[in-house]
C-alpha cells in the first residue's frame, strides 16, 4: 500500500468510491454524507491545497482522507483550543473491498508524519455519531474521546470530537 497526494486523475476513482461508500454509510445510519457531500468540488479543492491523500493498493484507490489544518469552530463546544495548531482529518473513507486491511489507519498515520514535519502536536477528527467503526478505530491508534459536537454545516446530526496529542 502507498499513501500519496491524490492527482486530479484520482478524481473518477474518488467519486466511485463515494458511490460504494454512500449507500453503506446510508445503511448504518449514518447520515454524514450523502448526494452533496462530499463532491467532486470539493475534492478538487483538497487537490489544489495539496492536502489530499489516497491509499494505493496495486493501482486501485482504496481509501482516502483530507489532512488539513482547518478546524471546525465547533471543535470549541469540546473545549478545544482552537488556537493551537493541529492536523486536522476530513473526508475519511475505506473502499468497502479493503475494510480492514489497515487503509484507515495508514491514512492517519499519514495525518501524524505530517504533524510531526511541521511541529504541530495534535491530532483532530469528527465522526458521525452512527459511526461504529471509527469509534472502534480511532482509541486503538490512540485518540482519546472529546465530547459530542454539532456541526453547522450538517444540521441535525450529532459528531463524536477525538484528539490525539503528539
Amino acid at each position: 500500500m502507498t499513501i500519496r497526494l491524490a492527482t486530479p486523475a484520482d478524481l473518477p476513482a474518488l467519486l466511485t468510491l463515494l458511490k460504494k461508500v454512500i449507500p453503506l454509510m446510508r445503511e448504518a445510519g449514518n447520515l454524514q454524507w450523502d448526494d452533496h457531500y462530499p463532491n467532486v468540488t470539493v475534492f478538487r479543492e483538497d487537490i489544489s491545497k495539496e492536502q489530499l491523500w489516497v491509499a494505493d493498493v496495486d493501482g486501485q484507490l482504496a481509501g482516502v482522507a483530507a489532512l488539513t489544518e482547518d478546524q471546525e469552530p465547533e471543535y470549541a463546544q469540546v473545549g478545544f483550543d482552537l488556537s493551537q495548531r493541529a492536523i486536522v482529518t476530513h473526508r475519511l473513507a475505506v473502499d468497502p473491498a479493503f475494510r480492514g486491511q489497515g487503509v484507515a489507519a495508514a491514512l492517519l498515520a499519514q495525518a501524524e508524519q505530517i504533524a510531526k514535519e511541521r511541529s504541530v502536536s495534535f491530532l483532530r477528527i469528527d465522526t458521525n455519531s452512527e459511526n461504529q467503526v471509527t469509534q472502534k478505530l480511532f482509541p486503538k491508534l490512540g485518540y482519546r474521546y472529546a465530547g459530542e459536537i454539532t456541526l453547522s454545516f450538517r444540521p441535525g446530526l450529532r459528531f463524536l470530537a477525538y484528539e490525539k496529542a503528539l
